[in-house]
């Protein structure tokens, strides 16, 4: 699947054509890149809406220190999962094909080492609590939260394999579905326990919320993306032995590539306070909105090109359409409406974040780019450009976050995530046309 660069630049002339009849995008939509794709941006997209709304109802209900906290300790749940994972979701999506009948027992491994994983990252947490976020001490000193803790984290951990599981078997509207399960239930939630619990409302809140949904997942969700499904514990050693060297890599990638979101919460915590951090979730909460669009195309590739390499220079041309077409318009609205946006929040939420939510609308541009080279780059098994590309990104935002969030309060991390998404997106456009890396080679 080599490209010259002749044939790479009438790639992208090709990539830009427009004119598509009505009728052919109906036939386009059906198509299980697209469709898949469409179904995960509904899951994203409709999330980010309710959750919107649960944060507008916990800015209303609890107190911007309540919601920083809360927010600060929801981020690290994500790190925990995040460890947890071990890159046996992009392995689930890249060889459960592969097993035929044997699949129930690969779904079943990465389910019981997930399980496993996930206690032991959060044990891991908790008891370094002191050292990375004495803030969020209170965890460990209060039996219920850290009870809850423990399990709202294997609850997350597992969700997302049985998330993957479906979008493998390119049933991506079972995880759609059990996303929308999730994010609807935790708002009459919120509002039930609002006061109750204080901040531990909104944490309870969230993982109740995921517990439920992994439950209807795992009785309803998962035998239709896998006839005959039951879950039981089991480690099968040649599943481990067969995707451990991809899962690893990927691992090693994802856990880089998320870092920044999953740390900027805590560092700001850390660094500002807890009513800094509200602002800036809020903020980043939004503008995930507009990354998702990139993020759900780019699993949507993957897991076709997965399936069938062969389509593979056909879906990448598929992939970049659909982004652009979506990606930019909404990039525009958000630079536009920004205060607006935020104004739903409250008065001081627009003030404080409306800077911060345009830097990082723009900053999804290039994210764009990177979320589609390391699919095709997952899709070709090559690991060491995915894992160097994603280790870049983390240093350089993460080294700069530490160096302007105190001189420029929240906007420093919107500036730091601007500048390594940019940055990362450079190198791998430059070495494209430069033919040193090609994207489809």
């Amino acid at each position: 699947m080599k490209l010259r660069e002749s044939q790479f630049f009438k790639f992208l002339s090709e990539v830009v054509e427009t004119g598509t009849s009505r009728d052919r995008i109906k036939a386009l939509v059906h198509l299980p890149l697209y469709s898949n794709a469409l179904f995960l941006m509904t899951a994203s997209i409709s999330g980010a809406i309710l959750g919107f709304i649960f944060w507008i109802i916990a800015a209303r209900l609890y107190s911007a220190e309540q919601v920083g906290l809360a927010s600060a300790t929801i981020a690290s749940m994500g790190v925990v999962v995040s460890l947890s994972r071990l890159g046996l979701d992009m392995g689930l999506v890249r060889f459960l094909q592969q097993n035929g009948e044997k699949d129930i027992s690969v779904i079943n491994t990465v389910l019981t080492i997930g399980l496993i994983s996930s206690v032991t990252a959060a044990l891991v947490f908790i008891a370094g609590l002191g050292a990375w976020s004495p803030a969020l001490v209170f965890i460990r000193e209060n039996p219920a939260y850290l009870i809850a803790f423990f399990v709202f984290c294997s609850a997350s951990t597992l969700s997302v394999f049985t998330d993957y599981t479906c979008i493998a078997g390119r049933k991506a509207h079972l995880a759609t579905a059990r996303s929308l399960v999730f994010t609807i239930l935790k708002i009459p939630l919120a509002v039930g326990l609002a006061g109750l619990l204080n901040e531990f409302g909104i944490f309870s809140s969230w993982g109740i919320s995921l517990v439920v949904a992994l439950l209807v997942s795992m009785i309803f969700f998962l035998p239709r993306s896998r006839p005959g499904y039951r879950f039981f514990f089991t480690i099968k050693k040649q599943v481990v032995k067969d995707m451990m060297r991809f899962a690893f890599a990927n691992y090693v990638a994802s856990f880089l590539w998320s870092a920044p979101a999953m740390v900027f919460p805590i560092i700001v915590l850390n660094l500002i306070g807890a009513e800094s951090n509200a602002f800036f979730y809020i903020a980043w909460a939004i503008s995930s909105v507009l990354t998702t669009v990139s993020n759900d195309t780019s699993t949507s590739l993957f897991a076709e090109g997965s399936f069938d390499e062969a389509q593979l220079k056909a879906n990448i041309k598929r992939s970049l359409k659909m982004t652009g077409v979506l990606l930019l318009p909404s990039v525009i609205l958000v630079l536009v409406l920004a205060d607006k946006l935020l104004l739903l929040f409250g008065s001081t939420y627009s003030t404080s974040a409306t800077a911060l939510l345009r830097i990082l609308a723009l900053a999804s541009i290039p994210t764009a780019v990177n979320n589609i080279f390391m699919a095709i780059k997952r899709v070709q098994k090559d690991l060491k450009v995915l894992t160097s590309l994603t280790a870049f990104v983390a240093v350089v935002t993460l080294v700069l976050a530490f160096m302007l969030i105190p001189r420029m309060g929240i906007e420093g991390v919107g500036i730091a995530w601007l500048v390594g998404q940019t940055a990362a997106a450079l190198v791998v456009l430059v070495s494209v046309l430069r033919g040193r890396r090609n994207v489809l080679e």
